[in-house]
């Protein structure tokens, strides 16, 4: 099964960009402290998700990300396409359940590389402020107010709601299906 590798890529810079949003020097900055959190993550946890108890993270000769370039370059490309799971397995040469644990064990190693170098998302308006050294008052400013709810929708004045009333009995029989008989359509049916 033929699939993308980093090495593939890494010669051609704008197709690199428009795969990965990063440059070739962004990528080779956020590398070493991706591998770090990468291996702080399976230190404690297989790629299955379990604990881990007995050995530790060997990358084997059959692995579909055997280097840390290609593991990275991996997330990157997921979360810029945001492809289905069985596709992006695909293009890299695995399947779909295998691109689904990489995905999951990646994904919080990213994370946690970004926080290293700072540089994880700001989850609340005071952290947001502490990033960017202003007051809250003036981070609120950057940050695009919530839209408001919609006024609801007046009920058009048609002619024929007030003389269209509710029905008190509905044409078609309800269906009893706790009963011995069962009553479908006007026929009577016999278990």
């Amino acid at each position: 099964m033929a699939s993308v590798r980093f090495t593939d890529v890494q010669a051609r810079p704008s197709e690199f960009l428009d795969l990965t949003s990063l440059t070739l020097n962004e990528f080779q900055q956020l590398v070493p402290p991706f591998e770090t959190a990468f291996h702080a993550h399976l230190a404690a946890w297989r790629l299955d998700g379990k604990p881990r108890i007995a050995r530790r993270f060997t990358v084997y000769k059959n692995c579909p990300l055997p280097t840390p370039e290609d593991r990275l370059f991996f997330i990157l490309v997921y979360l810029k396409t945001y492809a289905l799971q069985v596709v992006h397995g695909r293009l890299f040469g695995m399947g779909h359940s295998k691109a689904n644990q990489w995905i999951h064990v990646l994904l919080p190693a990213l994370l946690a590389a970004f926080r290293t170098l700072g540089d994880a998302p700001a989850r609340s308006l005071t952290a947001l402020a502490q990033r960017l050294g202003v007051s809250e008052a003036e981070a609120a400013t950057v940050v695009a107010p919530p839209e408001k709810e919609p006024a609801p929708i007046p009920a058009p004045a048609s002619p024929l709601l007030p003389m269209t009333g509710r029905n008190g009995a509905l044409s078609a029989p309800k269906t009893l299906l706790n009963r011995p008989r069962v009553r479908a359509a006007r026929k009577k049916t016999i278990r």
